[in-house]
């Protein structure tokens, strides 16, 4: 398949948003709200759940299906207090001892004036330094659009996977063409150099699993995801804290 035909699966306004991944995968889940600084950003969104009757924290950036429901999560580009969120359900579930599930889908950031005077750099970067250490396993999934640090900004983990029709790059075929050629309608070209499909970060080991999609309902992903993080966190919460972390340091610094 080509390149800027997953850009377009990616993006596609029916995929199903973080709440309905979360609703067909765990059990019981509980949002919590608020980054006790500032406000409660609707682009992210995070909370307590069951898995297998093992309480998990899961954290996800948010879109929606139409107008009304993307202008209200800001068309899943998260805010600092966004991330100041994530910050403190992550810092929640190390105190806790759960372990933390992330679903990224996000063209990148918000990156208005407003984030910017509320400190959006500092906030994914502190992101990025409270997850390299957390105490308990983590795993991301990227199920839409993964773009830039916005993504990065949840994928610091021991586990990365990917959905089949899922992208991560460090920006969008668009900005790329921009940069590159100074035309953004060479987006498909960009995209057939970006190597930002799950095969191309797999054989990088930039991810670690890749979640097909193709000819299988949401219903069938999400009971095959259920039964992949199972035994994936049981997996790692019967490691050491200090192997949980050491082996997150070591997936990131071979690159």
């Amino acid at each position: 398949m080509k390149p800027m035909k997953i850009v377009s699966l990616a993006r596609d306004v029916n995929r199903p948003t973080t709440k309905e991944w979360i609703k067909a995968v765990f059990d019981d889940f509980i949002e919590l709200h608020g980054d006790r600084y500032y406000a409660d950003d609707k682009a992210l969104v995070g909370g307590i759940a069951t898995l297998n009757g093992t309480p998990v924290t899961v954290i996800g950036m948010e879109k929606g299906h139409t107008l009304q429901e993307n202008l209200k999560t800001n068309f899943g580009q998260v805010h600092p207090e966004g991330y100041r969120k994530s910050a403190r359900l992550m810092k929640q579930a190390e105190k806790f001892n759960r372990p933390i599930v992330t679903f990224i889908n996000t063209a990148g950031a918000f990156c208005g004036a407003t984030a910017e005077e509320r400190g959006i750099g500092e906030a994914i970067a502190d992101n990025l330094r409270i997850m390299s250490h957390l105490k308990v396993p983590i795993i991301a999934i990227l199920c839409g659009e993964g773009g830039s640090g916005g993504a990065l900004g949840l994928a610091v983990a021991n586990e990365v996977w990917m959905m089949e029709y899922a992208m991560y790059s460090i920006l969008s075929p668009e900005g790329f063409a921009s940069i590159l050629w100074k035309d953004g309608s060479k987006a498909a070209q960009a995209a057939e150099l970006m190597k930002f499909t799950c095969h191309d970060l797999l054989d990088q080991k930039i991810v670690d699993r890749v979640i097909f999609e193709k000819k299988k309902s949401n219903e069938q992903i999400a009971s095959e995801l259920r039964e992949q993080l199972k035994v994936q966190l049981d997996f790692w919460m019967k490691k050491s804290k200090e192997e949980i972390v050491s082996r997150r340091l070591e997936r990131f610094n071979q690159y």
